[in-house]
């Protein structure tokens, strides 16, 4: 087959744009090429039910198709960002549940993390007030976090009688934050304010609460204007090289490096290089 005559919509799918996307259980914008996921609860703090977590799931997972989204934002309503899973919607309802309905409850929630890890698309965590539960989870599967003084995480599984092993926590929290830091919040449950969370690295850094929504858009926008192909690739590399040794490491980023070299974005740098002027990047 001619290569003109290849439909792009065949190979990926027949996608929609992204924008055009209505969802049920949280609030859905696209502004720009900037997305942004609201957990719209405030009244209960934003928990997660079965349904947001399926739904999180499937939006995530269908990003890699969207080329009208190049950077998402996940934030909550009302001065907290999630509260994890609601106690009377999940929790409950799970008590009366056998093995394999709590394995396939499990796994779809660890298809959350995956869905987030594997979307090519930055996820930028805007986290106030109450961050806690499967709600620090979809924070810590984010790429950047800015939080607020405010602000309270806390990995909540020890103090309901399970493991922090939940939804990847106990590979992806020790990466962020270290070994014995994520050991303490994993073991104990124990909150991390705004200040130390800064600290410890969770927060790439704070802002004012009534800013913080100004202040994740605005870099959801920096990273938009970006060579968002490069950046796709950035996010892969960062998250397969957990599993490679340093060999494979370097082998897989040169090869890497040499697909971002072929594109017209690394052509548009040198231009605009020797031109003196910022590059306009369109992410091809």
């Amino acid at each position: 087959m001619n290569e003109s005559a290849i439909d792009p919509g065949l190979l990926a799918g027949n996608r929609r744009p992204a924008a055009n996307y209505v969802a049920r259980h949280f609030l859905w914008q696209v502004d720009d090429g900037v997305a942004t996921v609201t957990l719209n609860r405030p009244e209960r703090k934003n928990p997660l039910t079965f349904e947001s977590y399926a739904e999180l799931r499937d939006l995530f997972g269908q990003l890699k198709y969207a080329d009208d989204v190049k950077v998402v934002v996940v934030q909550g309503a009302g001065g907290n960002f999630s509260s994890g899973g609601d106690v009377h919607e999940i929790i409950g309802p799970l008590l009366a549940l056998a093995a394999p309905e709590l394995l396939l409850f499990t796994r779809m929630t660890g298809d959350l993390v995956k869905a987030m890890r594997g979307c090519p698309q930055p996820i930028v965590a805007a986290v106030d007030g109450i961050c806690a539960g499967a709600g620090a989870i979809v924070a810590m599967a984010s790429d950047l976090r800015i939080g607020t003084p405010r602000s309270k995480t806390a990995f909540l599984f020890n103090r309901v009688g399970l493991a922090g092993c939940d939804m990847g926590a106990c590979a992806i929290l020790p990466r962020i934050i270290g070994q014995g830091r994520a050991s303490e919040l994993l073991y104990t449950g124990a909150l991390l304010d705004g200040e130390k969370g800064e600290r410890w690295g969770w927060f790439n850094r704070l802002a004012a609460p009534e800013s913080l929504a100004a202040e994740a858009q605005a870099l959801a926008r920096q990273l938009a204007e970006g060579p968002t192909f490069a950046n796709g690739i950035t996010k892969t590399m960062l998250h397969q090289e957990w599993a490679m040794t340093i060999e494979q490491a370097i082998e897989a980023e040169a090869q890497a490096q040499a697909i971002c070299m072929m594109t017209q974005d690394f052509k548009r740098a040198h231009d605009a290089f020797v031109a003196k002027r910022k590059p306009t990047f369109e992410g091809n």
